[in-house]
């Protein structure tokens, strides 16, 4: 008897559909709302593959900088694809629903590409660091067996942090709650919805935010720190542009990157409404890899140049193609 009791109880806590608040408040107008979020992730996709097949094709940006550039434009793709396709699907169906295996899946593939973006702009600022501060000894700090150990090191950052996570979460019982107040599945709105104890998914949140995000951040900080006193040291007023030039699209991405992130998880303690929340998240997961090409588009004179030879080439093949 008591067993019955007991399985009856675990089956009613099982849950297997989630559903998003993230956009409840709107009513009308979401199939506008969709087209909207599918422009942003058009221009994500296409923005981030083009500074990507650039890099590949263009013998002139193959330098560690632009290796790791090409990383971070996957590392934006894949962050954008985990979400606002999903996004787009239920504002069409009008049904802000998602599967527990799927929320799951989401929130492994999520984090696992935010911590990696995490430590690849660490890795990136040592790239800058190692340049600017030790030119003579840069192309051993920063060999092509540096640059693939460091790149593969940043992705396996993040699939580590997000397998404990998910792996943790997958313990919780939800009692039957399945409301999130969210537009995706993630940490922080799960383990408020889970009535088992969360105490050791918290430990392990706290540790994540100390170890996989506030440690690249340190190491950004103390990195450009150095390369500021070796910026001051330069004479030429030229090169000391030309030193500032090489890190204003990198401090951009940084600042952007990181400001988004801490208003998205270590916002007010009270927590934020469901509107303001959602823009936070909205502003973090999907505006921010829209950015990124952008930022290293416009801000990056190597970048703009290969851009406009390649325009070049475009039209004049378009033009041969014509007059044949």
């Amino acid at each position: 008897m008591s067993f019955e009791l007991s399985l009856g109880i675990r089956n009613q806590t099982q849950v297997v559909e989630f559903v998003l608040l993230g956009f409840s408040g709107i009513l009308y107008g979401q199939s506008y709302l969709a087209l909207a979020f599918l422009a942003i992730y058009l221009v994500t996709v296409l923005g981030n593959l083009m500074i990507f097949t650039m890099i590949q094709l263009k013998s002139s940006l193959h330098t560690p900088m632009y290796y790791f550039l090409s990383h971070l434009s996957c590392l934006d793709i894949c962050l954008s694809s985990v979400t606002v396709p999903k996004i787009m699907v239920n504002l069409l169906l009008q049904q802000q629903t998602i599967s527990y295996n799927q929320c799951m899946a989401q929130m492994f593939f999520l984090m696992t590409f935010t911590g990696a973006e995490a430590a690849l702009l660490a890795v990136m600022a040592y790239d800058r660091y190692a340049a600017i501060c030790k030119p003579l000894h840069y192309s051993r700090l920063v060999n092509t067996k540096v640059c693939t150990v460091l790149a593969f090191a940043t992705w396996f950052w993040g699939f580590l942090n997000s397998a404990l996570h998910t792996a943790l979460s997958t313990r919780l019982d939800f009692c039957g709650i399945n409301q999130i107040h969210h537009i995706f599945c993630d940490l922080p709105p799960l383990m408020k919805m889970a009535c088992s104890d969360t105490h050791i998914n918290e430990v392990a949140d706290h540790m994540a935010g100390v170890f996989v995000s506030g440690g690249p951040f340190v190491f950004i900080i103390f990195s450009y720190v150095f390369i500021l006193f070796s910026i001051l040291k330069i004479q030429s007023t030229t090169g000391k542009r030309k030193a500032f030039s090489t890190c204003a699209s990198h401090l951009t991405v940084v600042f952007i990157y990181y400001g988004n992130g801490i208003l998205n998880y270590q916002g007010p303690s009270g927590g934020y409404s469901v509107a303001t929340g959602t823009l936070v998240s909205i502003m973090f997961c999907v505006i921010t890899p829209m950015l990124n090409p952008l930022i290293y588009s416009l801000r990056n004179k190597e970048v703009k140049g290969a851009l406009k030879k390649a325009a070049e080439s475009w039209r004049k093949s378009k033009h041969h193609h014509s007059i044949s």
